[in-house]
């Protein structure tokens, strides 16, 4: 798996010549009310193996949670069920309000 820090996927997400990647926000309900990125897509961690299907194993995405971790091991799980082009976001949604965009919530 790809470990990208925020400044390298807001680089990606910038980039018009790069296919756009599913943002795939796996924190729980109540952390993505308090912050997101544009456009992510919520799946709590639990829900993703019974969801997994609604994602294409075609198309890059990017794991996004609080700090990294639980992303790291959803990202882990997918490549495990064929995603060949899954990046984790390193340090989080955190690492992000605090690298690429200082106006975004943390806690």
């Amino acid at each position: 798996m790809q470990q990208l820090t925020a400044p390298e996927v807001a680089a990606w997400l910038a980039d018009p010549a790069r296919p756009a990647p599913l943002l795939l926000d796996v924190r729980e309900p109540w952390e993505f009310e308090t912050c997101h990125l544009e456009g992510a897509r919520l799946m709590p961690m639990n829900t993703v193996p019974a969801r997994q299907q609604e994602l294409d194993p075609e198309q890059p995405v990017v794991c996004i949670c609080h700090h990294g971790a639980r992303s790291m091991q959803v990202a882990a799980f997918l490549e495990r069920q064929g995603f060949q082009n899954v990046t984790n976001l390193t340090g989080g949604i955190h690492a992000w309000a605090l690298q690429v965009d200082p106006s975004m919530p943390t806690y």
